[in-house]
């Protein structure tokens, strides 16, 4: 998976020092060039590495389901065994 953070990294960096060049090269300057190049970057990755970031959305997705012991339906069946074992604890 460090693999994948690096790769998106890299590119969303890429894709920054890319638009913060040409925008520089148009002639903004300060604050103007700081905005433009957040929102002209940001849009570009949105559009550009859509592959990638869906590759990395799967693999923390994996990674937090693997560690999770119990799914929900698990626990709630132990919680409904707990109950129908001691009726007398609860509704």
């Amino acid at each position: 998976m460090s693999l994948l953070v690096l790769r998106y990294t890299v590119l969303r960096l890429a894709l920054f020092g890319a638009a913060l060049g040409l925008l520089a090269l148009a002639g903004a300057r300060g604050i103007l060039l700081v905005a433009l190049t957040v929102a002209v970057s940001l849009a570009l990755s949105y559009l550009l590495l859509g592959r990638q970031r869906d590759a990395l959305a799967a693999a923390i997705a994996a990674r937090v389901g693997a560690r999770r012991p119990d799914s929900d339906e698990a626990i709630e069946d132990a919680a409904d065994e707990a109950r129908r074992a001691h009726p007398l604890n609860g509704p």
